[in-house]
């Protein structure tokens, strides 16, 4: 699967995501971009967009895209406050389902 990380989600994630095309917003030279304009541009390459940003939800109307968006609820962008998400987010990945918000994590 094809997976975009934004750029408040650390790189060093990629490493724990096993089986998976990983890169990053900055990789793809899209940094600075916003979200909705984000999201069009990852359409084509990605079949799931990685965040914290917990307001993209409220942001915009996430229905009309191809690519799944799942939040990562972390105090912190330390990866080893990501480690602990990472059982509930491969069971995510199993299936994304397109143009939803999947959250993983505590408030």
């Amino acid at each position: 699967m094809n997976i975009l990380l934004d750029e408040c989600v650390p790189k060093r994630l990629k490493r724990y995501l096993v089986g998976h095309a990983v890169r990053t917003v900055v990789e793809m030279g899209w940094s600075g971009t916003k979200n909705a304009h984000l999201l069009t541009l990852a359409e084509p390459y990605f079949e799931v967009f990685i965040t914290v940003d917990q307001n993209l939800r409220y942001q915009q109307n996430l229905r009309g895209f191809k690519v799944a968006i799942i939040v990562l609820i972390v105090p912190d962008n330390q990866i080893d406050s990501f480690l602990p998400l990472l059982d509930s987010l491969n069971a995510a990945l199993i299936s994304p389902c397109k143009g939803t918000v999947t959250l993983i994590g505590r408030k």
